[in-house]
């Protein structure tokens, strides 16, 4: 039986050091739905994806079936690294992914390299 390859997790940061996805995160004011992003991140480390979907671009959007509709969006650097770029719900969606390949077109042209 073949083991799960361990997810490397890193977070983009803008070239003023804002760090979009910690910001939205932060801004969450249920304090359950932020426990619940972080235990479905820590299982994305150890190789359990679960609800996700390629975007456009590059960037890829993690869904989560509660509360808003929330959304993480990230891009993959190599096989085991994946960048968190921003986050969001349903009702800023477009809004989100358009900044969401924004950030990743910023991260590959090396501004964060």
């Amino acid at each position: 039986m073949k083991s799960a390859q361990l997810i490397s997790l890193e977070i983009y940061a803008t070239d003023e050091g804002r760090v979009p996805f910690i910001e939205w995160l932060d801004s969450l004011k249920d304090k359950m739905v932020r426990y619940r992003i972080k235990e479905r991140l820590d299982r994305i480390s150890l190789g359990n994806w679960g609800d996700h979907k390629p975007i456009a671009q590059g960037v890829l959007e993690l869904r989560f079936d509660f509360g808003s509709g929330y959304r993480v969006y990230f891009g993959r650097k190599a096989d085991t690294i994946v960048l968190l770029l921003c986050g969001g719900d349903k009702r800023s969606q477009k809004k989100d992914i358009k900044k969401a390949i924004q950030y990743w077109q910023d991260y590959l042209g090396g501004v964060n390299q």
